[in-house]
């Protein structure tokens, strides 16, 4: 929780006005993590960087989408299975971990980093039923 509260703070301080991480500097910091993320003071989703800038997100519900990151005009862009219009963001490294700003929308989301790990996903399979 001490975590949570630290990165909300130091996102709400300039830490945004410092330059964002390249690719190079992005793959680097994630290659090989788990990384979960929170906007508002919630938790918001999942990601895993896999090998050849693959990723896998989740909004913690248990249904995973495969995807991949890419860099376009400064920017790390995904794309996924389910959506193959890019969502491009701006990155950066602080004390408390990342902090990201969407770019692909004027009201520019932001999440940051509360917690990494080199565990893989939990992704529940397809729905089955009536």
């Amino acid at each position: 929780m001490k975590r949570f509260l630290l990165a909300a703070i130091l996102l709400a301080s300039p830490a945004l006005s410092q330059s964002a991480m390249t690719a190079s500097e992005f793959e680097a910091y994630v290659s090989g993590k788990t990384l979960f993320f929170a906007a508002d003071g919630t938790r918001y989703g999942v990601e895993e960087y896999l090998p050849d800038r693959r990723v896998r997100w989740s909004f913690m519900d248990g249904q995973c989408k495969d995807g991949l990151w890419y860099e376009d005009n400064g920017h790390i862009c995904f794309i996924y299975e389910d959506n193959p219009s890019p969502q491009c963001w701006s990155f950066f490294k602080g004390g408390a971990g990342l902090s990201a700003r969407f770019e692909s929308e004027p009201d520019g989301t932001v999440l940051y980093e509360i917690e990494a790990s080199g565990e893989e996903m939990v992704c529940l399979g397809p729905e089955i039923g009536v």
